[in-house]
Parts: C-alpha cells; sequence; structure tokens
C-alpha cells in the first residue's frame, strides 16, 4: 500500500513540478509551489488512480488529474489555515502559507491554484475528448465551490459553538471533504463512459470522504501535532461541530467501521479489481495513528 501511494506522490509531483516550471514566473509561483509541494500524501490522488484501475483507465491520464484535484486541495487548504477562518499556523509540519508569505500572498496564491486547476483538465495537450474535459471541468468546479469545499467550509466555521444534529454535521462534512472525494471516484466513470455506475460511485466517494474527515478528526481528539503535521486537540477548544463531539470517541470509531464495511459492500460486485481501493480505505482509517 505505502509503496504504491509513494509511487503515486511522486508521480503527481513530478508532473506540477513541470507544470509550474513552464509557466509564466511570477511574484506567486514560490508561495504557490510552497502550498502545493511536496503535498502530504496524495490520497486524492491514490483514490481516483484506484477507480481508475477497475476500469482500466490510462495511468497518465488518471495522473494530470490527480494534479488538478491536488491544486484544488491544496488552495482549501491555505485559505482554511487564515486568521479569518481556522486560523492555523502550521501545516504539514511547516508554516502555514501566511504565516511564511502573509494573509494578502496567501489569499492569492490559493486562488491561483483554485484556477490553474482548470487550467491543467483544460490543456489542448491533454489527451481527451473535449465533451468529456467539459464535464469534468463542471464536476470539478461544483465540487469546489460554495455546494462543495466552499459550502462545507461555510459550514463547517458557521456550525462552531453550537449544537448541531448528526443530519447536519454529515451534510456539511461530506460537502467540506466528501464532494472532491466523490470527483475522484467519478471522474473515471466519466472518462470510461460506464455512466452506469455514476451514481454508486458518487455514493462511494461522499462515504470515502465522510470517513477521511472522521479520521481527521480523530487525529486531532488523540494525535500529537509533531507526527499529524499541523495543531492537534483544537476541534473541541473552538468548539467545531464534529461527530466526536456529538457521539463520543467509542460510538465515532464504531460508525466509522461500519462505514467502511458498507463501503466495501457496495465494491464487492468488482472483486480483485477494488482491492487496491479496499487498501487505501484501509490506510485512510489508521493514518497518524
Amino acid at each position: 500500500m505505502k509503496k504504491k501511494l509513494n509511487k503515486i506522490a511522486k508521480d503527481t509531483n513530478k508532473f506540477l513540478k513541470k507544470y509550474l516550471r513552464f509557466q509564466k514566473k511570477t511574484d506567486l509561483i514560490v508561495p504557490m509551489k510552497y502550498g502545493l509541494l511536496p503535498g502530504g500524501k496524495k490520497i486524492r490522488s491514490k483514490i481516483l488512480v484506484d477507480v481508475g484501475k477497475i476500469f482500466n483507465l490510462n495511468y497518465k491520464t488518471l495522473i494530470q488529474i490527480g494534479a488538478a484535484i491536488e491544486c484544488i486541495h491544496a488552495y482549501s487548504l491555505i485559505h482554511d489555515d487564515l486568521p479569518c477562518m481556522d486560523n492555523d499556523n502550521l501545516r504539514r509540519g511547516k508554516l502555514s502559507t501566511h504565516k511564511k508569505f502573509g494573509e494578502s500572498t496567501a489569499i492569492l496564491a490559493g486562488n491561483s491554484l483554485l484556477t490553474i486547476a482548470f487550467e491543467i483538465l483544460g490543456q489542448k495537450s491533454f489527451k481527451l475528448n473535449d465533451n468529456i474535459k467539459i464535464k469534468l471541468v463542471t464536476l470539478l468546479s461544483e465540487s469546489s465551490g460554495h455546494s462543495g469545499v466552499a459550502g462545507g467550509q461555510f459550514s463547517d466555521l458557521n456550525f462552531e459553538r453550537k449544537k448541531i444534529p448528526l443530519k447536519k454535521i454529515i451534510e456539511m462534512q461530506v460537502k467540506k471533504t466528501g464532494k472532491l472525494f466523490s470527483f475522484c471516484c467519478t471522474a473515471p466513470i466519466i472518462i470510461s463512459k460506464k455512466i452506469k455506475y455514476y451514481k454508486k460511485f458518487d455514493k462511494i466517494g461522499s462515504k470515502i470522504g465522510l470517513l477521511f474527515q472522521i479520521a481527521d478528526d480523530l487525529i486531532d481528539y488523540k494525535g500529537k501535532t509533531k507526527k499529524a503535521g499541523k495543531k492537534t486537540n483544537k476541534d473541541k477548544r473552538i468548539g467545531k461541530a464534529t461527530l466526536i463531539g456529538l457521539l463520543g470517541y467509542e460510538n465515532t470509531i464504531k460508525y466509522s467501521k461500519d462505514l467502511k464495511l458498507n463501503i466495501f459492500k457496495s465494491l464487492d460486485e468488482f472483486g480483485n479489481k477494488a482491492s487496491d481501493l479496499k487498501d487505501t480505505i484501509e490506510y485512510i482509517m489508521v493514518r497518524n495513528k
């Protein structure tokens, strides 16, 4: 599992470094690279490749789409860390982008990474049908904006220090984290034109994203700052609406295990082709423990 994850991370970073090397040199390139590279474990790209394997898709095509996803993810982290949002000074074991370069620069670097993601998908040299490119760009836009990552972050901030019911917490976390994972799971469906599987993998992606967010919250609850690469024990202090806060630690663990089994059951029809995806889901549950 680690070997495959590392290869995907290495290949995604290689693509991004090369892509940025041929961009026009501006003062924002350095803070953009800082927030983007080396860029964590690339679990979203791994999920994309895992689903692509089920449908026999080209690896290099998936790496390019993964690079676009990682730009969106990096943009969201840069903005989430800002003092007006989650106010975090550490990210991936180093100073947050705004602490290194200043708030205004961090906002602009994040904005630039957001837009460059669509540039990556729209390249003429990207060997996909134009209609498929348009569908991918549209879906990634929806996953990133007010109905996805940005909307989820809005709710996350708005829910602080309030009593929020389970359904609302899940809706918020599916937007904030699950929508991008849904894109990772449905992009291969769009490329392969196996549209009958679209709704199935959209749901699988949302559940994987929710599982990822639960794992993230568990890291905050019991993890160490040095190992996690970011400040931990923060959610409770600032009153974040999480499943742990609502259900308690043990019940959240049980919820996550049931969720994993539900995802695995959905993948049974794909047999061994889904083995890499199942391995990644297992890894999500135990990362940074």
